[in-house]
């Protein structure tokens, strides 16, 4: 008869054989080892102990955090995008392996970290972006503890709390100079203008649009591509153009575009279908030209300065205002979650807070 409860089997031999997980492999399988006994109960108690030993791990993996980097790096490789992966190798290399490259995992500490944190609030950098670059380390040392079984030495470090900026988007007054602008003589980059700020698409998303991606039937817009820059790792300031899928899974999605959208977009139809909507044909759209397209058209007309991803916050904000659900909006957007929509994109204008407050009266009976 065998027995078993806790993993733990009796063998042929007569003896017990208990497995148990000791953490992963490099390529992210469970690893498992077995201890033996002549009783059930010994082998129990031994589980038992070496259970408590791996919820508190005491290892040290020998690693600094330099080769910690090379391998966690190469893991991510297969499990990520390539600009996700471009930007984890630029923070670690531009930052975090000059500071801590050559320390052993388990000589990295929290006093280190915020020592590190401080240093570069005085050289400048955002609480944003070096909470970014904290996130990568700790992501780091989490998969050092999952894979070798070590200490995560800095598993407590809390990330600098990020700045609240609120954004100063176009009154009604200048979204309406803008959208008379963008309705003369309109061209593709009015059209795509238009685009941003009539469904709130990313600028990576306008890049990717196809004309096969417009449902002029069903007047929907499917989203299924972006197009990004990129670092080009190990070569100084060099950058390519990258086609991958949108940002999340919830970010592939089918949009209904309104009627006076459709007939702007039926009167630049081409013949080619299959090109994309920017550039006329299969060249890659780069978005860093419709940023500076943007940009000097704001120039021009003697507006001031917006960024493109603003055309978002203002596409969500006026939704809002019309009275869309939040759910509805999210869902538009793109978001995983109404909270990412309520909390980032929706803005309330000095006009509609104003309009608020007149609803209060001094009522005296």
């Amino acid at each position: 008869m065998s027995k078993r409860g806790l993993n733990i089997y009796r063998r042929k031999d007569g003896r017990y054989e208990g497995r148990y997980a000791d953490g992963y492999g490099k390529d992210g399988k469970k690893k498992y080892r077995s201890i033996y006994g002549r009783t059930y109960t010994e082998v129990k108690d031994k589980l038992l102990q070496i259970k408590a030993r791996v919820i508190t791990p005491d290892r040290e993996s020998g690693l600094t955090v330099k080769e910690l980097f090379t391998e966690w790096l190469s893991a991510k490789q297969t499990q990520t995008k390539a600009s996700t992966y471009a930007n984890y190798a630029f923070k670690a290399e531009k930052h975090l392996i000059p500071a801590f490259g050559s320390l052993k995992i388990e000589k990295l500490s929290p006093s280190k970290v915020y020592e590190f944190i401080m240093g570069k609030r005085t050289k400048g950098l955002s609480n944003k972006y070096i909470s970014d670059l904290i996130i990568v380390l700790k992501n780091m040392t989490r998969y050092a503890s999952k894979v070798h079984h070590c200490v995560n030495p800095i598993a407590d470090v809390e990330l600098p709390k990020k700045e609240k900026h609120e954004l100063d988007l176009y009154n009604k007054s200048e979204q309406n100079r803008l959208k008379s602008v963008l309705l003369t003589d309109m061209d593709i980059t009015k059209l795509v203008i238009m685009l941003a700020l009539f469904t709130g698409v990313r600028i990576g998303e306008l890049c990717g649009l196809k004309w096969t991606d417009i449902d002029f039937a069903t007047k929907t817009l499917h989203i299924e591509r972006t197009i990004q820059r990129i670092r080009v790792r190990g070569k100084a300031n060099r950058t390519e153009l990258v086609v991958s899928t949108p940002k999340s899974q919830s970010s592939v999605r089918t949009i209904p575009i309104p009627e006076f959208l459709v007939r702007m977009l039926k009167a630049f139809k081409p013949s080619n279908v299959d090109a994309f909507i920017i550039t006329g044909n299969c060249k890659l759209p780069d978005p860093r030209t419709i940023q500076y397209r943007f940009k000097a058209l704001l120039a021009r007309i003697g507006l001031r300065p917006l960024n493109f991803h603003s055309l978002r916050h203002l596409f969500a904000t006026n939704c809002v205002e019309l009275g869309f659900d939040i759910k509805t909006l999210s869902e538009i957007l793109g978001h995983s979650s109404v909270e990412i929509t309520l909390n980032r994109y929706v803005h309330s204008s000095i006009e509609r807070k104003r309009q608020c407050m007149d609803m209060l009266s001094l009522d005296v009976a």
